[in-house]
């Protein structure tokens, strides 16, 4: 069976210390069928010159200014018709075959919608330091706070479900507007974990991810709120996380509150978890052990 399309934007403003890393690593999966965008925003710093370097080997890019990250890839994935989507920022990468595990993936089980590799961080040098275990993620356990980090680097969808869910990321805002995007995806599909490397957040000083994570976690609060408005059940979830926000405030409760009912809630399996889709004879299946 032919891989699919697979539609990958990288947006950039004044980049040009990691870009070229970020380029390369992208090339260097010689995936078969890909539309790779770059989406500049006007930047002034030679990450320009460094994009010139490689207009060849890409689908395209442009430059000019836009309304931040999130305008540059609704700019970008809709110069793509890939069936599977995804996007890999000017700091970050793909860990080497990371293309070819989401295209077999997508391949050999078309029930899958959304899926996730294992958590992954490179050092300022590009080098790979951190590979976190195979997370499991629930819709309400994600709403009620169990976890609310999904990497972004690592997830890639199809563009069926990236049109039920409204077609587009929120770019009215700065930040966080991945974590939103995830919360519309939860509405249709479930998120499966793969027990791959796929692509990594590079740490750095001026990572966007790294600053003011109280404003992130503000407008996750918020995301979250708007989103238990619109559910059936979503009374019983903002209860529950009214009730985690004061216990978590009680110096002497909080540790015990994370220990006996966060971490479980994340942690304790259930049917709510969708099963990790792992490599066993050739190919992936959902489940193997």
């Amino acid at each position: 069976m032919t891989l699919p399309g697979i539609a990958l934007i990288t947006p950039v403003y004044n980049s040009a210390k990691y870009i070229e890393q970020t380029i390369g690593s992208v090339l260097a999966q010689n995936y078969p069928n890909l539309e790779y965008f770059i989406i500049d925003g006007g930047s002034t710093d030679g990450t320009i010159e460094i994009i010139r370097r490689y207009e060849k080997q890409i689908s395209g890019w442009i430059s000019e200014p836009d309304n931040g990250m999130y305008d540059a890839l609704n700019k970008g994935f809709a110069r793509t018709s890939g069936e599977v989507m995804g996007w890999i920022s000017a700091t970050d990468q793909l860990h080497t075959g990371g293309l070819a595990v989401v295209g077999n993936v997508f391949r050999d089980l078309p029930e899958v919608e959304w899926i996730t590799g294992r958590p992954t961080a490179f050092n300022e040098e590009g080098s790979t330091y951190e590979v976190g275990g195979v997370a499991h993620w629930s819709k309400y356990r994600f709403l009620a706070h169990a976890n609310r980090y999904i990497q972004q680097e690592s997830t890639f969808w199809r563009r069926r479900l990236w049109d039920k869910a409204g077609g587009q990321v929120d770019a009215s805002r700065r930040s966080a507007s991945d974590f939103e995007l995830w919360v519309r995806f939860f509405r249709y599909a479930q998120l499966y974990p793969v027990d791959a490397l796929i692509g990594g957040f590079r740490v750095h000083e001026a990572s966007l991810g790294l600053q003011n994570l109280e404003v992130c976690h503000r407008i996750h609060d918020e995301v979250i709120d708007a989103e238990l408005e619109r559910m059936p059940k979503g009374s019983t979830l903002r209860a529950f996380r009214r009730l985690s926000a004061r216990v978590r405030k009680i110096r002497g409760l909080r540790y015990a509150w994370w220990r006996l009912v966060e971490q479980p809630l994340y942690r304790w399996p259930g049917p709510d978890w969708p099963p990790v889709i792992r490599y066993r004879g050739g190919k992936w299946i959902i489940g193997a052990r």
